[in-house]
């Protein structure tokens, strides 16, 4: 996440100088409490909290269980994870509250600002996506074009909007006024939305509230008396993670004010420090129970305090990872996939395919930033080209079905053809082929080692042992030699000739023969993502061809 990347830079360092001893002394732990400390300030994060922190970590450190463990270091990191995990809401995290009799309704509160609108269509989408039937109530009257711009949202998530009252206009309409004034009753439409979702079979309703610039008395007392009147079931404090150590004060005020009952995260891809947002949940004792990480409607999540510490702290968060994977993906094309991969017959049409679903799951720098380690890697995750795998799809495009079939047909015509149709180079032709006879091969590999099938990603484990029969039948059609180093010359000839290699060894100066370096990802990266410095090809069956 954008907004804790410099905590975890800064935490990254304080436990370096730790792994290379072997036993901690006093004053190792307390060097080490110091850098986080400074760590913890320096991204906003509450002194009060900070203080409670740090001497939890300082008692439990020189305790039996970091001096008694094998690896101390490791330990130590144990304990900063279990106690930032702590600090970020364990224990006290749920899922949200649904009424026994619909409609739920949930109140979104909080400054003008901080995201409410935007929030309210991610969160309309969410609710959809999951089975139910949102309806979105535009009752900030206040903010200049606050109901359009709920509207225009909700059409985007394909959510009703409940808008009797067009709210301040700032293009000359009838309901232009003076700023923080309000056109309409807020409590009435806020009323008359519970009333039209009953009579037309609405099970949620998310009511939009106005907001202002700073905490006010008037503010809480239009959001005391929506609250009163619909007796909503959650009501969500939305906060700003870029506001700074205003957010302590903040979330007290509407605590005392409405009385919320959980937190939403808002733009936690921004550039600020926002660790002022991981006081939340410690002060006021209430759950941080969504995170929205961009301006797209699917960049919503939720929270899970144990995972966001792992992120803070560079351990990734697979489980994510996988839990997008397994709702993005195919299951039944994944299962035909892992059987071609194993028979040899998977081609850039299941690539496309592969590549497309992969897509589906978010940007790639996301994706990648949730695998262990990466934040080292940070700086060339930023320089990551998206634009390449568009160029990728349009290269792919532009071959016939019997290229894409079988690319050692690919001639010299062939690519200046395919490189002239999707507006790229003939060597970015040439480069797409390598990488993916090379990712072809390494999927093969990774194909035939037992257990390497996560459901939903490919692998024997999905294909079953029918696709491994069906496998060597398909290698003995394709005219394959069952011995293993004659299978091997082969593969090592079919090499040779795609990079333009004669039999006598030498080279044809085909622009095969030299490995093209992929600007979208510098080099050294792909150490942190395999022994074979690529991508697990189980991500999407083939993408580790796109960032060699």
């Amino acid at each position: 996440m954008a907004a804790f990347s410099s905590l975890t830079d800064r935490l990254s360092n304080a436990f370096k100088h730790l792994k290379s001893k072997g036993k901690l002394s006093e004053a190792d732990i307390d060097g080490t409490i110091r850098e986080i400390r400074r760590a913890l300030l320096d991204a906003d994060v509450a002194l009060d909290v900070v203080r409670s922190f740090t001497s939890r970590i300082r008692e439990r450190a020189l305790g039996t269980e970091v001096s008694e463990a094998l690896n101390p270091a490791q330990q130590v990191v144990k304990i900063v994870n279990e106690e930032l995990t702590a600090v970020l809401g364990a224990g006290v995290d749920r899922p949200l509250n649904f009424a026994k009799n619909p409609p739920t309704i949930i109140m979104l509160a909080g400054l003008q600002g901080a995201g409410k609108t935007t929030l309210a269509g991610k969160l309309g989408y969410w609710l959809k996506d999951s089975g139910h039937t949102p309806l979105l109530v535009a009752a900030d009257l206040q903010r200049p074009n606050a109901v359009t711009q709920l509207q225009v949202v909700g059409e985007r998530a394909g959510v009703p909007v409940y808008a009797p009252e067009k709210g301040v206009q700032s293009d000359g309409g009838e309901a232009v006024v003076s700023p923080d004034q309000t056109t309409g009753d807020p409590v009435k439409v806020a009323r008359d939305a519970v009333e039209l979702a009953k009579q037309k079979l609405y099970d949620t309703v998310i009511i939009d509230t106005a907001g202002r610039l700073g905490v006010d008395e008037e503010l809480m007392k239009q959001a005391r008396d929506i609250r009163d009147a619909v007796q909503p079931n959650e009501i969500l404090f939305v906060i700003d993670a870029m506001i700074g150590q205003d957010a302590v004060q903040t979330a007290k005020a509407f605590d005392e004010g409405v009385d919320f009952t959980g937190v939403v995260l808002s733009k936690l891809d921004g550039d600020a420090r926002g660790g002022a947002a991981l006081s939340v949940a410690s002060v006021t004792g209430k759950p941080i129970l969504f995170a929205s990480t961009g301006e797209g409607l699917k960049d919503f999540e939720v929270f899970h305090p144990d995972r966001m510490a792992s992120r803070i702290l560079d351990m990734g968060d697979i489980l994510t990872l996988i839990e997008q994977a397994q709702k993005q993906f195919d299951e039944e094309e994944a299962r035909k996939a892992a059987v071609k991969i194993s028979d040899g017959s998977f081609g850039l049409d299941d690539f496309l395919d592969q590549l497309q679903q992969v897509r589906k799951l978010g940007p790639m720098k996301n994706l990648l930033g949730m695998i262990p380690g990466m934040a080292a890697h940070r700086k060339e995750l930023e320089q990551f080209d998206e634009k390449e795998i568009d160029r990728t799809e349009a290269i792919i495009r532009s071959m016939t079905p019997a290229e894409r079939r079988d690319p050692s047909i690919i001639d010299g015509s062939r690519r200046a053809r395919i490189a002239y149709g999707s507006g790229v180079t003939v060597s970015q032709v040439n480069g797409l082929l390598q990488r993916f006879e090379q990712a072809a091969k390494m999927m093969r590999r990774m194909s035939n080692k037992a257990g390497a099938g996560i459901p939903g990603f490919g692998g024997p484990a999905m294909g079953g042992g029918k696709g491994k029969g069906k496998g060597k039948k398909n290698k003995k059609k394709g005219g394959k030699s069952g011995n293993p180093m004659k299978r091997e010359a082969e593969e090592k000839a079919l090499r040779d000739k795609l990079a333009g290699k004669n039999s006598g060894g030498s080279s044809s100066g085909s622009a095969f023969a030299k490995k093209p370096q992929n600007p979208a990802l510098p080099a050294g990266l792909q150490d942190m993502l395999g022994d074979s410095g690529e991508l697990p090809p189980n991500l999407g069956g083939g993408l580790s061809g796109l960032l060699h």
